[in-house]
């Protein structure tokens, strides 16, 4: 969908949409298109009783008593001095949707109502409509045309549309990083092994990116046996990715550093899962996902920090190679891991790039993200993400982070007790306690193992991974969900 930006005028076709605010009242432009329409406008409220003009409210009137126009539609903003960006954005979204409900092509809107920068709030309603504008069509070969979505062009009216333009250029870089995140969710997994995302973050190159990939070989050469033991049962070699940016003042300022779990896709090993639900293990890899998606949004908006990305990249299967429940690996710490649940495989993942990552590059913060337990959508639900993080600073900016844009994250607890829980008898550490309780705090604690003193957090997005229902921003499918946060993460803390 192409997205452009003008002055308020009448377009000559498609659709039209105004505001509505709450209690019904009119927007400086649905006032003046009631007035065109010969009250067409106020007919349509007093005949449609249940709508108020409360936000993400539509209202669709066809036709409209202006030729060539396939519509007038109505959109709700509720109180005018409670919207900010995040709602702008999820008016866009929910606003894109019914526009490809009924089919339109074309549509323009008019951005008049809301107090503050017009701007500013048309490139957000604008970034909400191509986020939702999302769709994993890969596939599909025989789709019927009324299933596929109709929306190609969606015009942005306001005051001051040079303004809008330009706050839109950003975002829409954004987008793109979310777009490659919801990308890679949705890959099948005999597509995206190890290998084939590995060349897939090979292509950011062409955005400026520096990257690098680790074979197994020069893995095991950096002592990596943990994240080496999950992926022996696969025929995929597993790879170790570091992408970076060098946006900062000085390249030697040390880097926020972001580690994704890679598991492209996970069986639980000879911890068989259960067949049921199997299928969704695709994207267990997630966590990368994030990470890589937002490197290029970092990337091709050009981000005033030194950023460091890396991705672990395993296959978990089982074979007569695989790693046993009971086996003893050794870390790239030095540490060595007794392996009491081959499906507790992430850990194992996490504990060599996060060392690699903490050793090579210094990092100012460090953050990984991880579809780690099933335990925290048993905490959560499916509407947050766990926080785990060993500062309150860090803590208190990925909230602020995550509420600004809508991925909001639930701080967890770390502790002695729950450490004092995965002490083996006959290695340094076991990835799994002796019980099923605390589940994702255990989790979180095993990481925290294999940090040292920078400040760390750890992501637990299993829930909030991959969406079964449409969301005003968000589509059904692979969400992108960290991209956005870790974008705004950065803008607050690193860029000056």
């Amino acid at each position: 969908m192409k997205v452009s930006f003008s002055a308020p005028s009448i377009p000559k076709t498609g659709a039209l949409v105004v505001a509505v605010l709450a209690e019904r009242k009119l927007s400086p432009a649905a006032a003046d298109l009631d007035q065109r329409t010969g009250g067409l406008i106020s007919r349509s409220l007093a005949a449609n009783q249940r709508f108020k003009g409360a936000r993400e409210e539509i209202l669709s009137l066809a036709p409209p008593a202006i030729p060539d126009l396939s519509r007038i539609v109505l959109l709700g903003l509720g109180d005018a001095e409670k919207i900010d960006g995040k709602a702008m954005q999820r008016v866009g979204g929910v606003l894109l949707a019914h526009l490809n409900q009924v089919g339109e092509e074309k549509a323009a809107v008019i951005v008049d109502a809301v107090e503050g920068s017009l701007a500013e709030a048309a490139a957000d309603l604008a970034f909400g409509g191509l986020l939702r504008a999302y769709r994993f069509a890969k596939y599909r070969t025989n789709e019927k045309p009324e299933r596929m979505p109709s929306m190609a062009k969606l015009t942005v009216m306001c005051e001051g549309a040079g303004a809008a333009r330009k706050a839109f250029a950003s975002r829409e870089r954004l987008a793109q990083g979310v777009y490659l995140a919801r990308d890679l969710v949705s890959e099948p997994a005999n597509v995206l092994t190890p290998p084939a995302f590995a060349a897939r973050c090979l292509e950011l190159r062409d955005d400026g990116l520096d990257v690098e990939v680790l074979d197994e070989k020069a893995m095991r050469k950096l002592g990596m046996r943990a994240l080496l033991a999950v992926g022996q049962g696969s025929s995929a070699e597993s790879h170790l990715v570091v992408m970076r940016w060098g946006g900062g003042k000085s390249k030697s300022d040390p880097p926020a550093t972001f580690v994704g779990k890679g598991v492209t896709f996970d069986t639980g090993g000879l911890s068989l899962k259960p067949p049921a639900g199997m299928e969704e293990m695709k994207w267990d890899m997630a966590g990368a996902g994030a990470v890589v998606g937002a490197m290029r949004a970092l990337a091709r908006r050009k981000a005033k920090a030194n950023v460091v990305g890396i991705v672990g990249l395993v296959e978990n299967m089982p074979s007569g190679s695989a790693q046993r429940p009971g086996d003893v690996v050794a870390s790239a710490s030095g540490r060595t891991i007794e392996v009491l649940n081959t499906d507790a495989e992430g850990r194992l993942v996490l504990a060599d790039a996060l060392w690699y990552a903490q050793n090579r590059f210094k990092p100012s913060v460090m953050i990984d993200l991880a579809t780690l337990t099933g335990a925290i959508m048993v905490s959560l639900g499916l509407h947050k993400a766990g926080l785990f993080a060993s500062d309150d600073r860090l803590a208190h900016e990925l909230i602020a982070a995550g509420d600004a844009v809508g991925e909001p994250l639930w701080r967890m607890p770390l502790g002695k007790e729950y450490d004092a829980e995965i002490d083996s008898d006959i290695a340094d550490v076991k990835n799994i306690a002796s019980h099923r309780w605390g589940g994702s705090i255990i989790g979180a604690q095993f990481l925290k193992r294999f940090v040292n003193d920078v400040p760390w957090a750890h992501l637990d997005i299993a829930g909030v991974a991959w969406s079964k229902k449409d969301a005003p921003t968000v589509p059904k499918g692979g969400t992108g969900f960290g991209v956005r946060l870790l974008d705004r993460f950065v803008a607050a803390r690193c860029e000056r």
